[in-house]
């Protein structure tokens, strides 16, 4: 599904960075992937040109059946509406819209009317145990309840893939735990195709393969065959 074939991508500027350096990878539909590693080794880039938010210098990015390289800003957004859900750290919700308001978003950009893109939007904010907040707004809910609220909005166009990075990083032990738990679950039960960017290696043993990222070059990649593990530690803490 994802077929990347000697990515390079270079920052220009006083200094160049090169920060990928010929990266192979590929990820079948339906898997659970993590890319772990260091800050600044090259997993946040790697994730944002998965995701069509950058373009790389060289080497080819097959999406499906579609290489996807020098896309127009109008190409580029129509794949990513259609193809990705994207689930970020920092939540990326819209302080002044409502959970429901927030979760609709994609839709009104895919021209869904209003009284549908709000009835699948309940419909999800429900699936995610978050029908009472509905018409919160961000500052009156959890940090769980945030990535939640994100990771209902990713969900609702029904992509093919949800893109992930550091989707724990502000949260606490507990709620991380809850966050992988929802993500394992999309991936078991609806099949979803699942990129997880993270640092922590309790995250990335939630997952069934994991591809360590060192300097902007993969250095192995494992299949992680104890992902069904429960994610508790002696203290009910991340492993």
């Amino acid at each position: 599904m994802i077929h990347l074939k000697d990515i390079n991508k270079t920052y220009r500027g006083a200094q160049p960075l090169h920060v990928l350096k010929g990266i192979n990878l590929d990820i079948e539909e339906g898997e659970f992937v993590s890319i772990m590693g260091a800050s600044g080794s090259g997993k946040s880039t790697l994730l944002n040109i998965l995701g069509i938010l950058d373009n790389y210098d060289g080497g080819e990015y097959f999406l499906g059946d579609t290489l996807i390289k020098d896309l127009s800003e109008t190409r580029a957004a129509e794949y990513r509406n259609r193809m990705i859900g994207f689930i970020f750290q920092s939540f990326n919700l819209i302080g002044f819209k409502t959970a429901v308001e927030n979760v609709e978003l994609p839709l009104f950009y895919q021209g869904v009317g209003r009284k549908k893109r709000h009835q699948l939007a309940m419909e999800y904010l429900e699936r995610l145990g978050l029908l009472p907040w509905a018409e919160h707004y961000p500052n009156e809910m959890s940090g769980g309840q945030k990535q939640r609220v994100a990771i209902a909005r990713a969900l609702i166009t029904q992509p093919r893939i949800i893109l992930a990075d550091e989707p724990t990083g502000a949260l606490d032990s507990k709620t991380s735990v809850e966050v992988m738990q929802l993500l394992k679950k999309l991936n078991e039960e609806e099949h979803k195709t699942i990129v997880v960017v993270t640092h922590e290696s309790g995250v990335a043993n939630e997952t069934n393969k994991i591809v360590h990222i060192t300097d902007g070059l993969i250095g192995k990649i494992e299949e992680n065959l104890d992902h069904h593990a429960s994610p508790f530690g002696i203290n009910g803490v991340m492993k």
